[in-house]
């Protein structure tokens, strides 16, 4: 069996190489062999399909990740590594080509090769390629320089919502206005967005439909909304879980009590144990944030309790201090011994 080629040698780039150079190379490479441009050289498809294998693996993270670390073996069984082609040059009678890429934006590389028809920066010029080009999916439907038209999904939009702490814990719905960049003079669209309960930080939320139109009949692309929640006083959230601080008098941490927790469905009422400890954390069953997988799953509430030292005291309330000392001093005879005694 032939030895496969390493992917960086075809590309002519060494391994340290990012990915606008692996972009770069593979651009070059595309534009010199790219059979639309060697009608029936045969040698110049097999260098096409070489260098198209090589920037599909390279191109992927993932898949670059395990070429570098186990070469061409670590590929083995997994898709794009010798499918990232696909069926090329599929017809019996040459007319009709099929390439399917895995890997990498093709419509801006071809865009930048074939001029605007795969998407390049005009995206309402075609530049006399029609029905040719690459679909959402990556796959390029061609019949040379002639046809009419193709289909393109449109670009995805981002964009950023900010929602506040209980709205992300409880779900809500937000109105946003969406303005297409490219029509900068049409009317703005108002659109009513869902958060739902549970939501963390960072998350995106996809709008299907609500991106750049796409060419030809294409779909059009989605709209991506990163969300951003903010915080709340008293109040931190680690996943599904929230945590808090919950200040115990001093008295009330000798003799035991009762202490207020906020939660974000309101007040409760803490017990407090006799002789409870600085750092003792409290769990509430039921009181952290809904999963968003499955609306009857709740997070935690974990209470951390912090003792309140007193700042001042009368003199009334220091004489008694000094009298609950002597009176554990009197009952523990190892705080008299070895290491002083108390005043």
């Amino acid at each position: 069996m032939e030895r496969k080629r390493d992917y960086y040698e075809i590309l002519g780039i060494g391994r340290d190489a990012d990915e606008q150079t692996i972009k770069k190379a593979y651009r070059k490479l595309a534009k010199t062999y790219h059979p639309d441009t060697n009608t029936g050289n045969k040698a110049a498809e097999e260098k096409f399909k070489e260098a198209t294998e090589a920037y599909t693996v390279l191109s992927d993270p993932e898949k670059k990740k395990l070429y570098d670390q186990f070469g061409h073996a670590g590929l083995e069984g997994t898709p794009g590594e010798t499918g990232g082609y696909g069926n090329a040059y599929s017809s019996s009678d040459g007319s009709y080509r099929e390439f399917h890429f895995e890997g990498g934006d093709m419509n801006d590389i071809f865009g930048d090769i074939f001029g605007e028809a795969f998407g390049g920066r005009d995206r309402k010029r075609y530049s006399g390629f029609h029905r040719d080009g690459f679909d959402s999916t990556g796959r390029f439907y061609g019949r040379g320089f002639s046809g009419e038209g193709f289909r393109s999904k449109g670009p995805d939009l981002h964009a950023e919502l900010s929602v506040t702490f209980d709205e992300a814990a409880f779900g809500c719905d937000k109105i946003i206005t969406l303005q297409n960049p490219e029509t900068p003079g049409d009317k703005a669209q108002s659109l009513q967005v869902h958060i739902p309960a549970g939501i963390e930080n960072g998350k995106s939320i996809r709008l299907r439909g609500k991106g750049l139109p796409g060419l030809g009949k294409g779909e059009p692309g989605d709209l991506l909304l990163k969300v951003h929640v903010g915080e709340k006083a008293g109040l931190c959230r680690k996943g599904m879980d929230i945590y808090t601080t919950a200040e115990v008098p001093f008295t009330t941490a000798v003799f035991g009590g009762e202490v207020t927790v906020p939660t974000i469905d309101g007040n409760v009422v803490c017990r407090i144990r006799e002789g409870v400890q600085s750092g003792t954390k409290i769990r509430l069953r039921g009181k952290g944030v809904v999963s968003m997988k499955n609306p009857d799953v709740r997070g935690d509430q974990y209470v951390t309790i912090q003792i309140q030292v007193p700042r001042t005291l009368n003199p009334e309330a220091r004489q008694k201090l000094k009298e609950f000392e002597h009176a554990c001093a009197a009952g523990n005879p190892k705080r008299n011994n070895g290491n002083g005694s108390a005043a």
